[in-house]
Order: structure tokens, then sequence, then C-alpha cells
């Protein structure tokens, strides 16, 4: 390792939350120092998950050394409100006793309807906020029973609302009731609610899946398979990416990227690893300056990717700030984190654009109790 390279990534990512500090050794003994920070600041990018109802101890031990942005809970870590608040206050336990003194991202999807991870609010899908007799108060209702609902087990981060514009009834994001209309209009407004409602109760609002899943078809499951969306740019631009304009400026937190691939913006690669659709499309066409979160990193549109640490080095790569390890197990999250701090020390992630996905991390923390 040259010496020039580590002193640009210490510059580079010295904001990392709590303002870690390199200061370590003479001179000419730096090296094993600063491979330690780099395997910290690159597990303050990975969101770990874990199986069951307790969180393992390599996973507390993550939290406790600063390697952990945060952790995402899903159905079977949760057997009710009372149970999941514990486990949360023990995951802000041990990160007390870390060097990074902001707020852990503890995170779920409650979008409402069938997708609720958390026994609450909200009660109605997107798709019922759509269909009500006020779909504008509903979508503030919802994000408002979101947000407390969260708050209220001391979690900080839905991933909620969803903002793709479903085209045909039966498609993949409307068997489901996972849009709130075919109107891009409609979204744009109802999204905008939802993210200012949740917002208000001190949760933050991930918006997702960019540039937009309302195109798939009920088959066209990025879970499960590599999906490619044939629709025109000029399709993305007015129905599809609209919503995320208003949410933008409603203030929304997150956005998820989608793993589709678009080939009217990338033929070559899904949203979530293409630099083009992060940086070009999302940030500077649609001026979004908060942080960017991918997709599962498990997911099988993916299959054709490598394994989770080239994943993940391929989508920080193309500017996403957040990588989501939601395959319950904490493993995985590690695997993520070694091939980040692997691929800053060698140089092949460059250390001023870690060092920006860092602040904007910070940042967000920072906002948050």
């Amino acid at each position: 390792m040259r010496r020039g390279r580590w002193v640009r990534l210490c510059a580079a990512v010295a904001v990392v939350a709590g303002g870690v500090v390199w200061a370590q050794g003479p001179v000419g003994a730096v090296d094993t120092d600063l491979v330690a920070f780099a395997q910290q600041a690159a597990g303050q990018r990975v969101v770990y998950s874990y199986p069951g109802l307790t969180p393992p101890a390599s996973l507390l031990a993550r939290i406790r050394a600063g390697e952990a942005a945060g952790v995402i809970f899903f159905g079977d870590n949760i057997s009710s409100s009372s149970q999941i608040a514990g486990v949360v206050a023990q995951l802000r336990a041990a990160a007390t006793q870390s060097p990074v003194h902001e707020p852990l991202l503890l995170m779920t999807d409650q979008e409402g309807g069938q997708v609720r991870r958390l026994p609450g609010d909200p009660a109605l899908s997107h798709k019922d906020v759509g269909a009500s007799a006020n779909p504008s108060s509903a979508a503030t209702t919802a994000g408002r029973g979101a947000g407390t609902n969260l708050a209220g087990v001391d979690m900080n981060v839905n991933l909620a609302p969803v903002l793709d514009v479903y085209h045909a009834p039966g498609d993949l994001m409307d068997q489901y009731e996972r849009s709130f209309s075919q109107d891009p209009a409609a979204v744009s407004t109802l999204g905008a609610n939802y993210v200012r409602a949740e917002q208000g109760e001190g949760v933050a609002a991930t918006v997702k899946h960019f540039p937009g899943l309302g195109k798939a078809a009920a088959s066209e499951n990025t879970d499960l398979r590599p999906v490619t969306l044939n629709v025109p740019l000029s399709t993305l631009r007015s129905v599809d990416e609209a919503p995320y304009q208003a949410s933008i400026a409603a203030g929304a937190k997150l956005v998820m990227l989608s793993w589709a691939v678009y080939p009217a913006l990338d033929a070559n690669r899904p949203a979530g690893l293409s630099s083009v659709v992060i940086q070009q499309e999302l940030r500077s066409r649609n001026g979004f300056g908060g942080v960017t979160v991918s997709d599962a990193l498990e997911a099988g549109a993916l299959q054709n990717f490598g394994s989770v640490g080239n994943r993940a080095v391929l989508a920080a790569d193309a500017g996403v700030d957040l990588i989501l390890a939601s395959a319950r197990d904490v493993s995985q999250g590690d695997q993520a984190a070694t091939a980040l701090a692997n691929a800053l020390a060698d140089g092949t992630l460059d250390p001023g654009a870690f060092g920006d996905a860092l602040a904007r991390i910070h940042a967000l923390r920072a906002g948050l109790s």
C-alpha cells in the first residue's frame, strides 16, 4: 500500500460519524492502523440483518466496534412491539460503547397493508390509501401512523413509502397493493404527504424503488430473478420518476434504488449498480442530495454479478451510500464490509467519493435520535 493513497483516504473519511480519529504511531508504521480504519469506515456503509428474535454476539461486536451503519428488522425478528423494543434497546446500548457517537440506523419495511413488520399502523395499504374517499388525508394519516409506530419501538428509518406507479391491474406492485395509483400526479401527492407526516414523527422516510418498478409484470420480481424493464426514456421521466421530485422537495432523506435494468438509461447494469442512474439521473437530474440505499444485496436480480462482496463494491462504486445486507445473516454484512474495505485500500473505490458517502450517512445519523 502506498502511503499517499492512505493519506488521501484519511482526509476523505475524516468525517465518519462521531469524529472517529486516526492518530496513531509514527509515520513509518501506520499501515496496520489504517487498514483497521478502512474496515471501520467500510462497516459504516453496511446495514446488517440477523436471524430470529435475538441479535447474535457477532452483530453486537460489530456495533461496539463502530463497524455497522445500522440494522434492518424483518417479521421473523419481531414477536411483539415490546419484544423488538427490548432488542432495539440492546443494540443502542452496544452502540454507546462504539467510537461512533451518532445513532444507529434502525429500520424496517412498514409500508402499510400487507407489508408491515410491526403490528399496528398503518393499516391501509398504499392502494387502499389511493382508493379512499380522501386520499391526501389518508396518506398523511398512514405516514404519521408509520412514524409513530416505529418511533414507539425506538426505530428511526422506515423503508417506505413506495413511489412505483403501477401500469396495469395485477402487475407486481398492484398485486400486493404497494402502489398508490396509476396516475403519477396522484402518487406524487400521496407519496410526499406520507413522507412529510412520517418525518414529522422523527422517522426518516425512504422512497423506493428508483427509477420505478411500476412497469414490472407480476412475474418480474427482482427479489427472485433478473428483470429488464423496456420503458421509453420519456415515459420513465414523465411517469415513473415524476413522484420522486415531489418527495425530494418534501425532504425525503433516503432513496432506494431498483435492481431492474432500464435500457433507456443503462442497458448493462441494474439501476443500483449504475452510475448513470444514480449520479446522473437521480442526483443531477432530480436533484437528490441525501442518502442512497441499495435494495437487498442477495436479490436474484444480481445473480450474474458475482459474490456478496463484489456486488457491494459495484454498488458503492456506482454511487450507493448504504449497502443493505438483508439475508438475515451477519456474515453477509461482514463479507460486504470486508470487500468495501479492501476496495478502498487497493484504490478500486475512490477515497473522495467514499468520504462523500460517509458524510451523507453521518449527516443522516446525526439528525436522528
